[in-house]
């Protein structure tokens, strides 16, 4: 599957995931509904998949663990916060470009509307 294929079946879940708990809860509780709802429609997905990253050519280790990473091309990245903040998105980038994927979804649960907690986030490499 392609990246924005990818992108806009994690999107429906996601909606899906909202539609059905709403707002207000712990960030653990959507990571794991969303995933329920990715394995409900057929989707391979790794949770908190380790990423390591490198300085000047020297290992740092692991510098983060990714919330999901759904066939392994569009990294997500769930949050439960009053707003999305850029310096999320940013994060977003970093670790798109330490892991070299293309596409992160930003999805934020703790909104009235989930499309309002929603950013795409793209790695131009």
């Amino acid at each position: 599957m392609e990246a924005n294929q990818v992108s806009e079946l994690v999107i429906g879940a996601a909606v899906e995931v909202h539609r059905t708990l709403g707002p207000g809860l712990l960030e653990s509780v959507y990571a794991n509904a969303l995933s329920i709802e990715l394995g409900l429609r057929g989707c391979k997905f790794e949770q908190e998949v380790p990423l390591n990253g490198s300085y000047k050519g020297s290992p740092l280790g692991v510098v983060y663990r990714v919330d999901l990473l759904v066939e392994d091309c569009v990294m997500v990245e769930l949050k439960a916060v009053d707003g999305l903040m850029d310096q999320h998105a940013a994060q977003l980038l970093t670790y798109l470009r330490l892991s070299g994927k293309q596409l992160g979804l930003l999805i934020n649960f703790n909104q009235p509307t989930l499309l309002r907690g929603l950013r795409r986030v793209a790695n131009q490499f």
